[in-house]
């Protein structure tokens, strides 16, 4: 069975781009265009790794990060900061998130975060 990636961005063309990496690389991709459809999915389809964008509007990638991360079910799946703002590690890691990765995304930097959270020797 594939692994499960939960992309949440709020732009389609990204989503589209994103979806079209992960894809090649082997794993399945949930889609959320919102910060309350990532709520919902992160619920309803237990991914393995979640992609987040940090810039929503109504609730940024950081506060629904720590609200997926509160709920019993998700606590353990990593979430990733997907972000152009180069200044918020350290927010991204005390908001819960694993890790941070900058747009625009690369292939090689995407394959790396993807086999590192959700390869098969991912360990949550």
């Amino acid at each position: 069975m594939k692994k499960r990636v939960l992309v949440v961005e709020d732009y389609e063309d990204t989503r589209i781009l994103l979806r079209f990496m992960i894809e090649r690389f082997g794993y399945s991709v949930i889609e959320a265009a919102g910060p309350y459809e990532a709520l919902d999915k992160a619920a309803e389809f237990m991914p393995d790794l979640i992609l987040m964008d940090i810039g929503m509007p109504l609730l940024d990638g950081l506060s629904v990060a720590q609200l997926i991360h509160d709920k019993k079910t998700n606590k353990l799946v990593p979430i990733i900061a997907v972000t152009a703002f180069s200044d918020i590690k350290d927010e991204a890691l005390k908001a819960g998130c694993a890790d941070v990765i900058y747009k625009p995304v690369h292939p090689e930097q995407l394959k790396e975060v993807l086999d590192r959270y959700a390869g098969e020797a991912a360990v949550h």
